[in-house]
């Protein structure tokens, strides 16, 4: 009986699976890490061979810790940060790259090489930018689209199909040249609400009117629940599975996430609207999703059908939030490598300076960790961090306090997201929280404190693999649809309040973030 489901998701520096029950239930995870190249300033880039390759051994391992076998899996659903992947007639890896090297095939989502061509089609004033907060950020696929035709453009005369990550692994397990309104509808300009989707008076502004053929984009995307078909022989061989197994659309990383924590309360509109997402990772997404679209200056979306089908969806976002720590621990003498050994001694030693020295631990540091701009709601790719307070301390425990302080002005900046969408219209009193910052208890209080929201955090699950699991479970027929799974498989939550006395002690900190946020405007006046 084929009553279980595969979960794959793709950060930026790994490749994760999850394997899951029909009630939700997480039975096994593994990971396995993905190279991320960053030739110079600005530049990310993946070779997707390296991520598949990733990807395969994750949904093995996750199999065989569980001893399940193939015959067992319903369906499969994968989930990717909004990364473009290039390939040519023949499916061969096309280049991306400035070296030329084919091998290097993706530009990964945080690259920001098209921020000259996304500032311009911001100052069209194009009646499409509604639906990107008034401006088009370097993150999205049509800049970059629009930079790889005019700077390599011996790779885009190569190029027969070019997809965004989650669409790439689904091609790669079904053959399938289908995309998913997910990815579409948030980084490509396709109005999911609208019967023909594409516009083709952006496409000609963004000079990219060949980009349908050049890409092989279908005239219609796929809503995710549905089945795009079953695995091909050899994408069954590469993931352990068989052909038996359903393979669902793909999402974007944090729109699953957002599923897996959301998904549950989509039938009840009145309790919908006060919650939202934070999925906190590499980067930081708060995600609310609506019956009706709310568009705010300064914030992505609104998207329809990019996470529950039928459901507007609305995102805040930090671009460095996870790499703004692992930034931190790499420049400072007392650093090294950020993996997760490190990081945990790193915590570790926060939690007992902060017994000893309590909430003033850290100061006078303040940063504004802006290191790859402001996603939101200040919508400024140009935006560098700042950090004040820096004396001569090299030592760990100074590192310490960096590490501390960054983390402080990380929530300072979700806070700022959280009243930005307030003074709009939300009304958010309960943030759902995903992602390896809901792994650590420091940090999770540290949100609740800083914002003064209840936080939720799923109980022994990844909360995104959930999401896409919950897209499996749909696309299988396990269920009716995303909401009926969201409902079935949705399992506890570990709730985080603010105290009251430690809220009150960070508005110092948070008052002093929005005046680093007024200085730094201030400077960039000054010529």
């Amino acid at each position: 009986m084929r009553d279980h489901l595969v979960a794959v998701d793709v950060g930026t520096a790994s490749a994760r699976a999850g394997l899951f029950d029909r009630s939700g239930a997480q039975l096994s995870r593994a990971s396995f890490p993905i190279t991320l190249y960053q030739p110079e300033a600005r530049l990310a880039e993946y070779d997707s061979e390296e991520i598949w390759s990733s990807v395969c051994r994750s949904v093995k391992a996750v199999l065989a810790q569980a001893e399940m076998p193939a015959d067992r899996i319903a369906a499969i659903a994968f989930d990717a940060t909004c990364s473009l992947v290039v390939r040519g007639k023949r499916n061969e890896q096309v280049t991306v790259s400035r070296s030329g090297n084919a091998r290097f095939d993706t530009i990964a989502w945080m690259d920001h090489r098209a921020r000259a061509e996304a500032e311009a089609l911001s100052e069209s004033g194009h009646p499409l930018l509604y639906h990107s907060g008034g401006s088009l950020s370097p993150e999205m696929a049509i800049p970059k689209l629009s930079w790889l035709k005019a700077n390599l453009p011996e790779s885009w005369k190569n190029a027969a199909s070019i997809f965004d990550l989650s669409d790439y692994l689904t091609f790669r397990a079904t053959g399938s040249k289908a995309r998913s309104t997910s990815p579409l509808a948030a980084k490509w300009g396709y109005l999911a609400q609208k019967e023909e989707g594409w516009n083709r008076d952006f496409l000609h502004l963004a000079g990219l009117d060949d980009l349908l053929a050049k890409a092989a984009l279908p005239a219609r995307a796929t809503l995710p629940g549905t089945a795009l078909g079953t695995l091909l022989p050899r994408a069954a061989e590469d993931l352990g599975l068989d052909g038996g197994c359903k393979v669902a659309p793909g999402m974007i990383d944090a729109y699953a996430g957002a599923t897996g924590l959301l998904a549950s309360f989509a039938d009840n509109p009145e309790d919908l609207r006060r919650q939202a997402a934070l999925v906190a990772g590499t980067s930081s997404c708060i995600i609310r999703l609506s019956h009706q679209p709310e568009a705010m200056t300064g914030f992505w979306g609104p998207y329809f059908s990019t996470g529950l089908p039928g459901f507007w969806l609305t995102e805040g976002g930090q671009s460095a939030a996870g790499s703004a720590l692992d930034h931190m621990v790499r420049m400072h003498a007392a650093g090294g490598s950020p993996d997760a050994s490190l990081h945990a001694r790193i915590l570790e030693r926060i939690t007992a300076l902060l017994a000893m020295e309590g909430d003033g631990f850290g100061r006078p540091i303040d940063v504004l960790p802006d290191f790859l701009g402001n996603r939101s709601p200040l919508a400024d790719p140009r935006a560098t961090a700042t950090i004040a307070g820096l004396s001569l301390d090299t030592s760990f425990d100074g590192l310490c306090r960096l590490y501390w302080r960054t983390a402080v002005g990380m929530a300072c900046g979700i806070r700022h997201i959280l009243e930005t969408m307030e003074e709009r219209g939300a009304s958010i009193d309960r943030l759902h929280m995903a992602g390896g910052h809901a792994r650590n208890n420091l940090l999770v209080s540290l949100y609740a404190n800083v914002t003064g929201r209840s936080i939720f955090v799923a109980e022994k699950t990844d909360a995104v693999l959930l999401g896409s699991a919950i897209n499996a479970a749909a696309a299988a027929g396990l269920e009716t649809d995303m909401i009926a799974a969201g409902r079935a498989m949705s399992g506890g939550r570990l709730r985080h309040d603010p105290d009251p006395a430690r809220t009150a002690t960070f508005e110092r900190d948070y008052r002093r973030y929005k005046t680093l946020v007024r200085h730094r405007q201030e400077l960039a006046a000054i010529d």
